[in-house]
């Protein structure tokens, strides 16, 4: 008999902290028009990296989202997927490598389950996804991450700080906090933490964060 049809919005797995936070799914936000944090543009900081050409080898953006930085990269020639949950904003990721003529790919996969995309990557750009964890979660994701990333590759993570007045987001990090997710995994190095700027259509000047530099050993 042909299975049931299902209503579950999550595609079987099991809702996120900020899904559970939010009463939906992470597709929902980009149902209506451009989520909080889409500004339709590369953020400032990942430019920066850009121009110190950091990104190199297989590239990962992992919680692509629109794929608005994976466009970026695949514009300059780059070997990179943009990977998300949100089948929505992948449509509209999709849509806009054709408008442009961009050599872009993307896949649906979940960030706590990187091993089932069965490839690895030598550079990874994670913004604003692991702030979006709490803290079961991001050893789940860190352990997901250390199956996809090769030995000597880099994750560059952009990410809500908790320091000052305009901290903001649904799980602000500390500094600590942020480099001990990869410390207690094991097989990492963290390379460096510094603080940097995430803008947001709601605060299109930014807000505190931090830019962490970890590799693979």
């Amino acid at each position: 008999m042909p299975e049931a049809p299902t209503d579950d919005p999550y595609g079987g797995r099991r809702p996120t902290s900020h899904e559970r936070q939010a009463g939906q799914p992470w597709d929902a936000s980009y149902v209506d028009g451009p989520a909080p944090w889409d500004l339709g543009e590369p953020q400032p900081a990942v430019l920066r990296l850009v121009d110190e050409g950091v990104f190199a080898g297989a590239i990962l953006d992992a919680g692509c989202g629109t794929g608005t930085h994976t466009l970026h990269l695949a514009a300059l020639g780059l070997d990179v997927l943009g990977v998300d949950v949100a089948e929505t904003a992948l449509a509209i990721a999709r849509e806009q490598a054709a408008e442009r003529a961009v050599d872009a790919r993307f896949a649906t996969a979940d960030a706590l389950h990187l091993g089932a995309l069965g490839r690895g990557f030598d550079t990874v750009l994670d913004c604003g996804l692991f702030h979006a964890f709490d803290g079961d979660e991001r050893r789940a994701y860190v352990a997901s991450l250390a199956s996809v990333v090769r030995p000597g590759g880099k994750v560059y993570v952009l990410c809500f700080s908790d320091a000052g007045p305009e901290a903001c987001g649904p799980h602000p990090v500390g500094w600590e906090e942020l480099s001990a997710a990869f410390e207690r995994g094991g097989g990492w190095s963290v390379v460096s933490v510094r603080p940097e700027r995430l803008q947001t259509r709601f605060a299109p000047q930014g807000v505190p964060a931090w830019l962490a530099v970890v590799e693979r050993t």
